[in-house]
C-alpha cells in the first residue's frame, strides 16, 4: 500500500525539544512556567497589536472563558457562525446560553454581515433584548469580513469574540485575525498551524482581562495564603512542556505559514483546469489567509463524480481528505436553535472537501493527490458507496 498522506500532520522543527528538556531539567513540568510566559509573550510579539495572550488547554477553553468575561449566561443568546466545527457553538450551551446561527456568504464562507444585521433586529424583537455576543469564525484560515461584521457589533453595542483557531497567520487588510474583536481564541491542536500537541490561547485586549482569564483557568483561587474561592473556576491553563514545544514551533511560524500558502498554490495551478473543480481562494487582495487547509467544491453535474466520490477514492489510495464542516443549524445537538440562512452553508457541504495541506508534505505528496483528481476527472467514473461509509463521513 501507498504512504500514508495525512490531511494536516504537525511538523515538528527540532528547536521543540530544547524547551522541553529545560522543562524536564528545571522541573517545571505543571501548568505554569517560564515556557509558558515565552509561549505568550513569542504570540504577542507575533500579533503585533497590543494584545496580551493567555495559554490555555485548547481553544475551546479560550471561548468558554471569553465568553464567560463577556458576561454571557443562562437566558441570553450569543450570536454563532453556522458554518463552523462545534467547539465553537459548545461553550455557550456550557453557561447556560443559546445560540443562534448565522449562514455564511460566499466569498469566504464565512458569516455573512447582510443576514448578522437581519438576525440582530429580529432577535431583539422576539426577546425584547440585544444577543450578549457575537462569534465570527475565520474557517480553513480564511479571514472573515471584519470591518462588516465589526461594524454592526458596534452599531448595535454587542462584543465580538473571534474564533481565529485556524487563522493564525491570517491577515485581512493587513492586520492579523485575533485582533480585531473584544476577545479571540487560536488553536494549537495537532492539525493546526503551530501545535502545543494540543492547546489553546484566548487573546485579551487588556492586562486586566488577561488577568481575569488566568485567575479563572487556575480554579478561580483568591489572593490569600490560603484555598479560599469565591467564585467557581476551571483547570484550563496549558503546561510548561505544552508550552515549550509551541516555543520551538513559533521559531518557524512563518516558513510553516509560507508551506502552507505554496501548497494552496501548487493546488491552484493543479486543479484550476479541470471543469467543475473550484479551489476556495482569497477573494480579494483584502484578504490573506494562510490556508490552514486547501479546500474544493465539485460540480458533479460537470465532473460526474460527487465529494463523496473522490472521498472513497483518496481513501483507497491512503490519502485523507474531510468533507466540509456539516454546519452547526444541522446538528441534531442544536435543531433548536434559530437559524438565519439562505442555504450556502448546505449547500458548501454537500460540494466541498478539504485537501491534504500540512506543512510536512513533500511535493511528492501533492502530486499523488493532484493525480488521484485529475484520473478521476478524466475517467469519469464515479465509486459506488457502501452505507458503511456514507455514515463515517455524515452523508447520506
Amino acid at each position: 500500500m501507498n504512504k500514508k498522506i495525512w490531511l494536516s500532520l504537525a511538523r515538528m522543527t527540532g528547536h521543540e525539544q530544547g524547551f522541553i528538556n529545560e522543562a524536564f531539567d528545571t522541573n517545571w513540568v505543571v501548568p505554569l512556567g517560564p515556557n509558558v510566559n515565552g509561549f505568550e509573550q513569542d504570540l504577542e510579539l507575533y500579533l503585533n497589536e497590543n494584545v496580551h495572550v493567555v495559554a490555555l488547554s485548547s481553544g475551546t477553553a479560550a471561548i468558554h472563558l471569553g465568553l464567560l468575561q463577556l458576561g454571557v449566561g443562562p437566558g441570553d443568546e450569543v450570536i454563532c457562525q453556522s458554518f463552523t466545527f462545534v467547539a465553537s457553538a459548545n461553550p455557550i450551551r456550557y453557561l447556560g446560553a443559546s445560540p443562534v446561527f448565522i449562514d455564511s456568504e460566499i466569498e469566504t464562507w464565512n458569516m455573512s454581515p447582510d443576514l448578522l444585521r437581519i438576525a440582530i433586529k429580529d432577535r431583539i424583537k422576539l426577546t425584547g433584548k440585544k444577543p450578549k455576543a457575537i462569534i465570527p469564525v475565520h474557517l480553513y484560515g480564511m479571514p472573515a469580513r471584519m470591518d462588516e461584521i465589526m461594524a454592526i457589533a458596534n452599531e448595535y453595542g454587542i462584543p465580538v469574540l473571534e474564533d481565529a483557531a485556524e487563522a493564525l497567520g491570517s491577515e485581512y487588510k493587513g492586520r492579523k485575525c485575533g485582533t480585531f474583536g473584544k476577545f479571540a481564541c487560536l488553536s494549537f491542536n495537532g492539525n493546526k498551524m503551530i501545535t502545543t500537541s494540543g492547546g489553546g490561547a484566548l487573546i485579551c485586549r487588556t492586562e486586566e482581562e488577561a488577568e481575569t482569564t488566568l485567575y479563572y483557568a487556575t480554579q478561580a483561587r483568591d489572593d490569600t495564603h490560603y484555598y479560599q474561592h469565591s467564585n467557581i473556576g476551571y483547570n484550563y491553563r496549558m503546561s510548561n512542556i505544552c508550552a515549550g514545544i509551541g516555543r520551538g514551533q513559533m521559531i518557524e511560524v512563518e516558513q510553516f505559514v509560507s508551506r502552507r500558502r505554496a501548497i494552496h498554490d501548487f493546488y491552484m495551478k493543479e486543479l484550476s483546469l479541470i471543469d467543475g473543480i473550484t479551489v476556495f481562494d482569497n477573494p480579494s487582495s483584502d484578504f490573506n489567509s494562510n490556508h490552514w487547509l486547501t479546500c474544493i467544491l465539485i460540480d458533479s453535474e460537470v465532473t460526474g463524480f460527487t465529494n463523496k466520490d473522490l472521498f472513497l477514492k483518496m481513501k483507497e489510495e491512503n490519502i485523507e481528505t474531510r468533507p466540509l464542516w456539516k454546519a452547526m443549524h444541522m446538528q441534531p445537538v442544536f435543531e433548536d436553535a434559530p437559524f438565519y440562512g439562505d442555504g450556502t452553508s448546505s449547500d458548501l457541504f454537500r460540494k466541498g472537501l478539504c485537501l491534504p495541506s500540512g506543512a510536512s508534505l513533500s511535493d511528492w505528496d501533492l502530486r499523488r493527490v493532484v493525480g488521484v483528481i485529475k484520473d478521476l476527472a478524466r475517467y469519469n467514473a464515479p465509486i459506488r458507496s457502501s452505507s458503511k461509509i456514507e455514515k463515517e463521513i455524515g452523508v447520506s
